[in-house]
């Protein structure tokens, strides 16, 4: 099995995100898939626009944040000179939020209850449109976490398409630190392939080539480009 991608110190950080692509396309051929089967998602996180805007300037066009308050008081600018840029959602989304997640957020990754379901079903009725929509999946069970859990998952994704016709196009998960990845990885899979949904965010710095062996369509990696975060 390959080595995870580790932050290069020392490097510039369009050095890392050049190793950090090249490894993924990589990893993508060894498991049989083309070279750009897979979507990096650089989780830009407490970053702030002096250390994303180099990363956009190497062309990089997809990022990921956790909080929609940080998220609206850097994406707007850096979107207005790179608007092909698009912004994932992959934080734990308030129902109060979702009316400003989803006019900042292309993607959000992290529907995860009826109650913001149906928030989002609400505000697209008055807004007119949707970002794309993925079901967080809490494939270990930890109350600690957000996510449905796998038990309940084939139930809220058929809420979700039936009740709220709501765009759902995949699932995301983020596994148990001290669990065997693979398993997580391929309950995710199982589930998607149940449903016909062909987006899988899953994978992170630590696992990102088990997850792309797997079937991952998107990995998230942001300490292996931007390097550790001060909080």
């Amino acid at each position: 099995m390959p080595t995870s991608s580790k932050y290069h110190e020392g490097l510039d950080n369009t050095v890392n995100l050049v190793i950090v692509k090249e490894q993924i396309a990589a990893a993508s051929v060894a498991s049989g898939r083309a070279s750009g089967a897979v979507s990096l998602v650089a989780v830009s996180k407490t970053f702030e626009s002096t250390k994303i805007e180099p990363i956009l300037v190497a062309g990089q066009r997809v990022f990921g944040e956790n909080r929609v308050q940080e998220a609206a008081a850097k994406w707007p600018q850096l979107k207005a000179m790179y608007p092909e840029t698009r912004l994932h959602m992959i934080g734990f989304l308030q129902s109060n939020k979702v009316v400003d997640a989803m006019t900042l957020f292309d993607v959000i990754e992290t529907v995860d209850r009826p109650k913001v379901a149906r928030a989002i079903a609400r505000a697209r009725d008055r807004l007119g449109s949707c970002p794309e929509l993925l079901i967080q999946i809490n494939t270990g069970e930890e109350p600690q976490k957000a996510g449905v859990w796998p038990g309940e998952a084939d139930a809220f994704i058929g809420q979700c398409q039936r009740d709220f016709a709501l765009p759902v196009c995949g699932l995301m998960c983020i596994p148990p630190a001290a669990e065997e990845p693979s398993l997580h990885f391929g309950l995710l899979r199982e589930i998607a392939r149940r449903h016909e949904l062909a987006s899988l965010s899953m994978g992170m710095s630590s696992d990102y080539e088990i997850a792309i062996a797997y079937g991952a369509t998107h990995v998230r990696l942001g300490t292996a480009i931007f390097g550790q975060r001060d909080i």
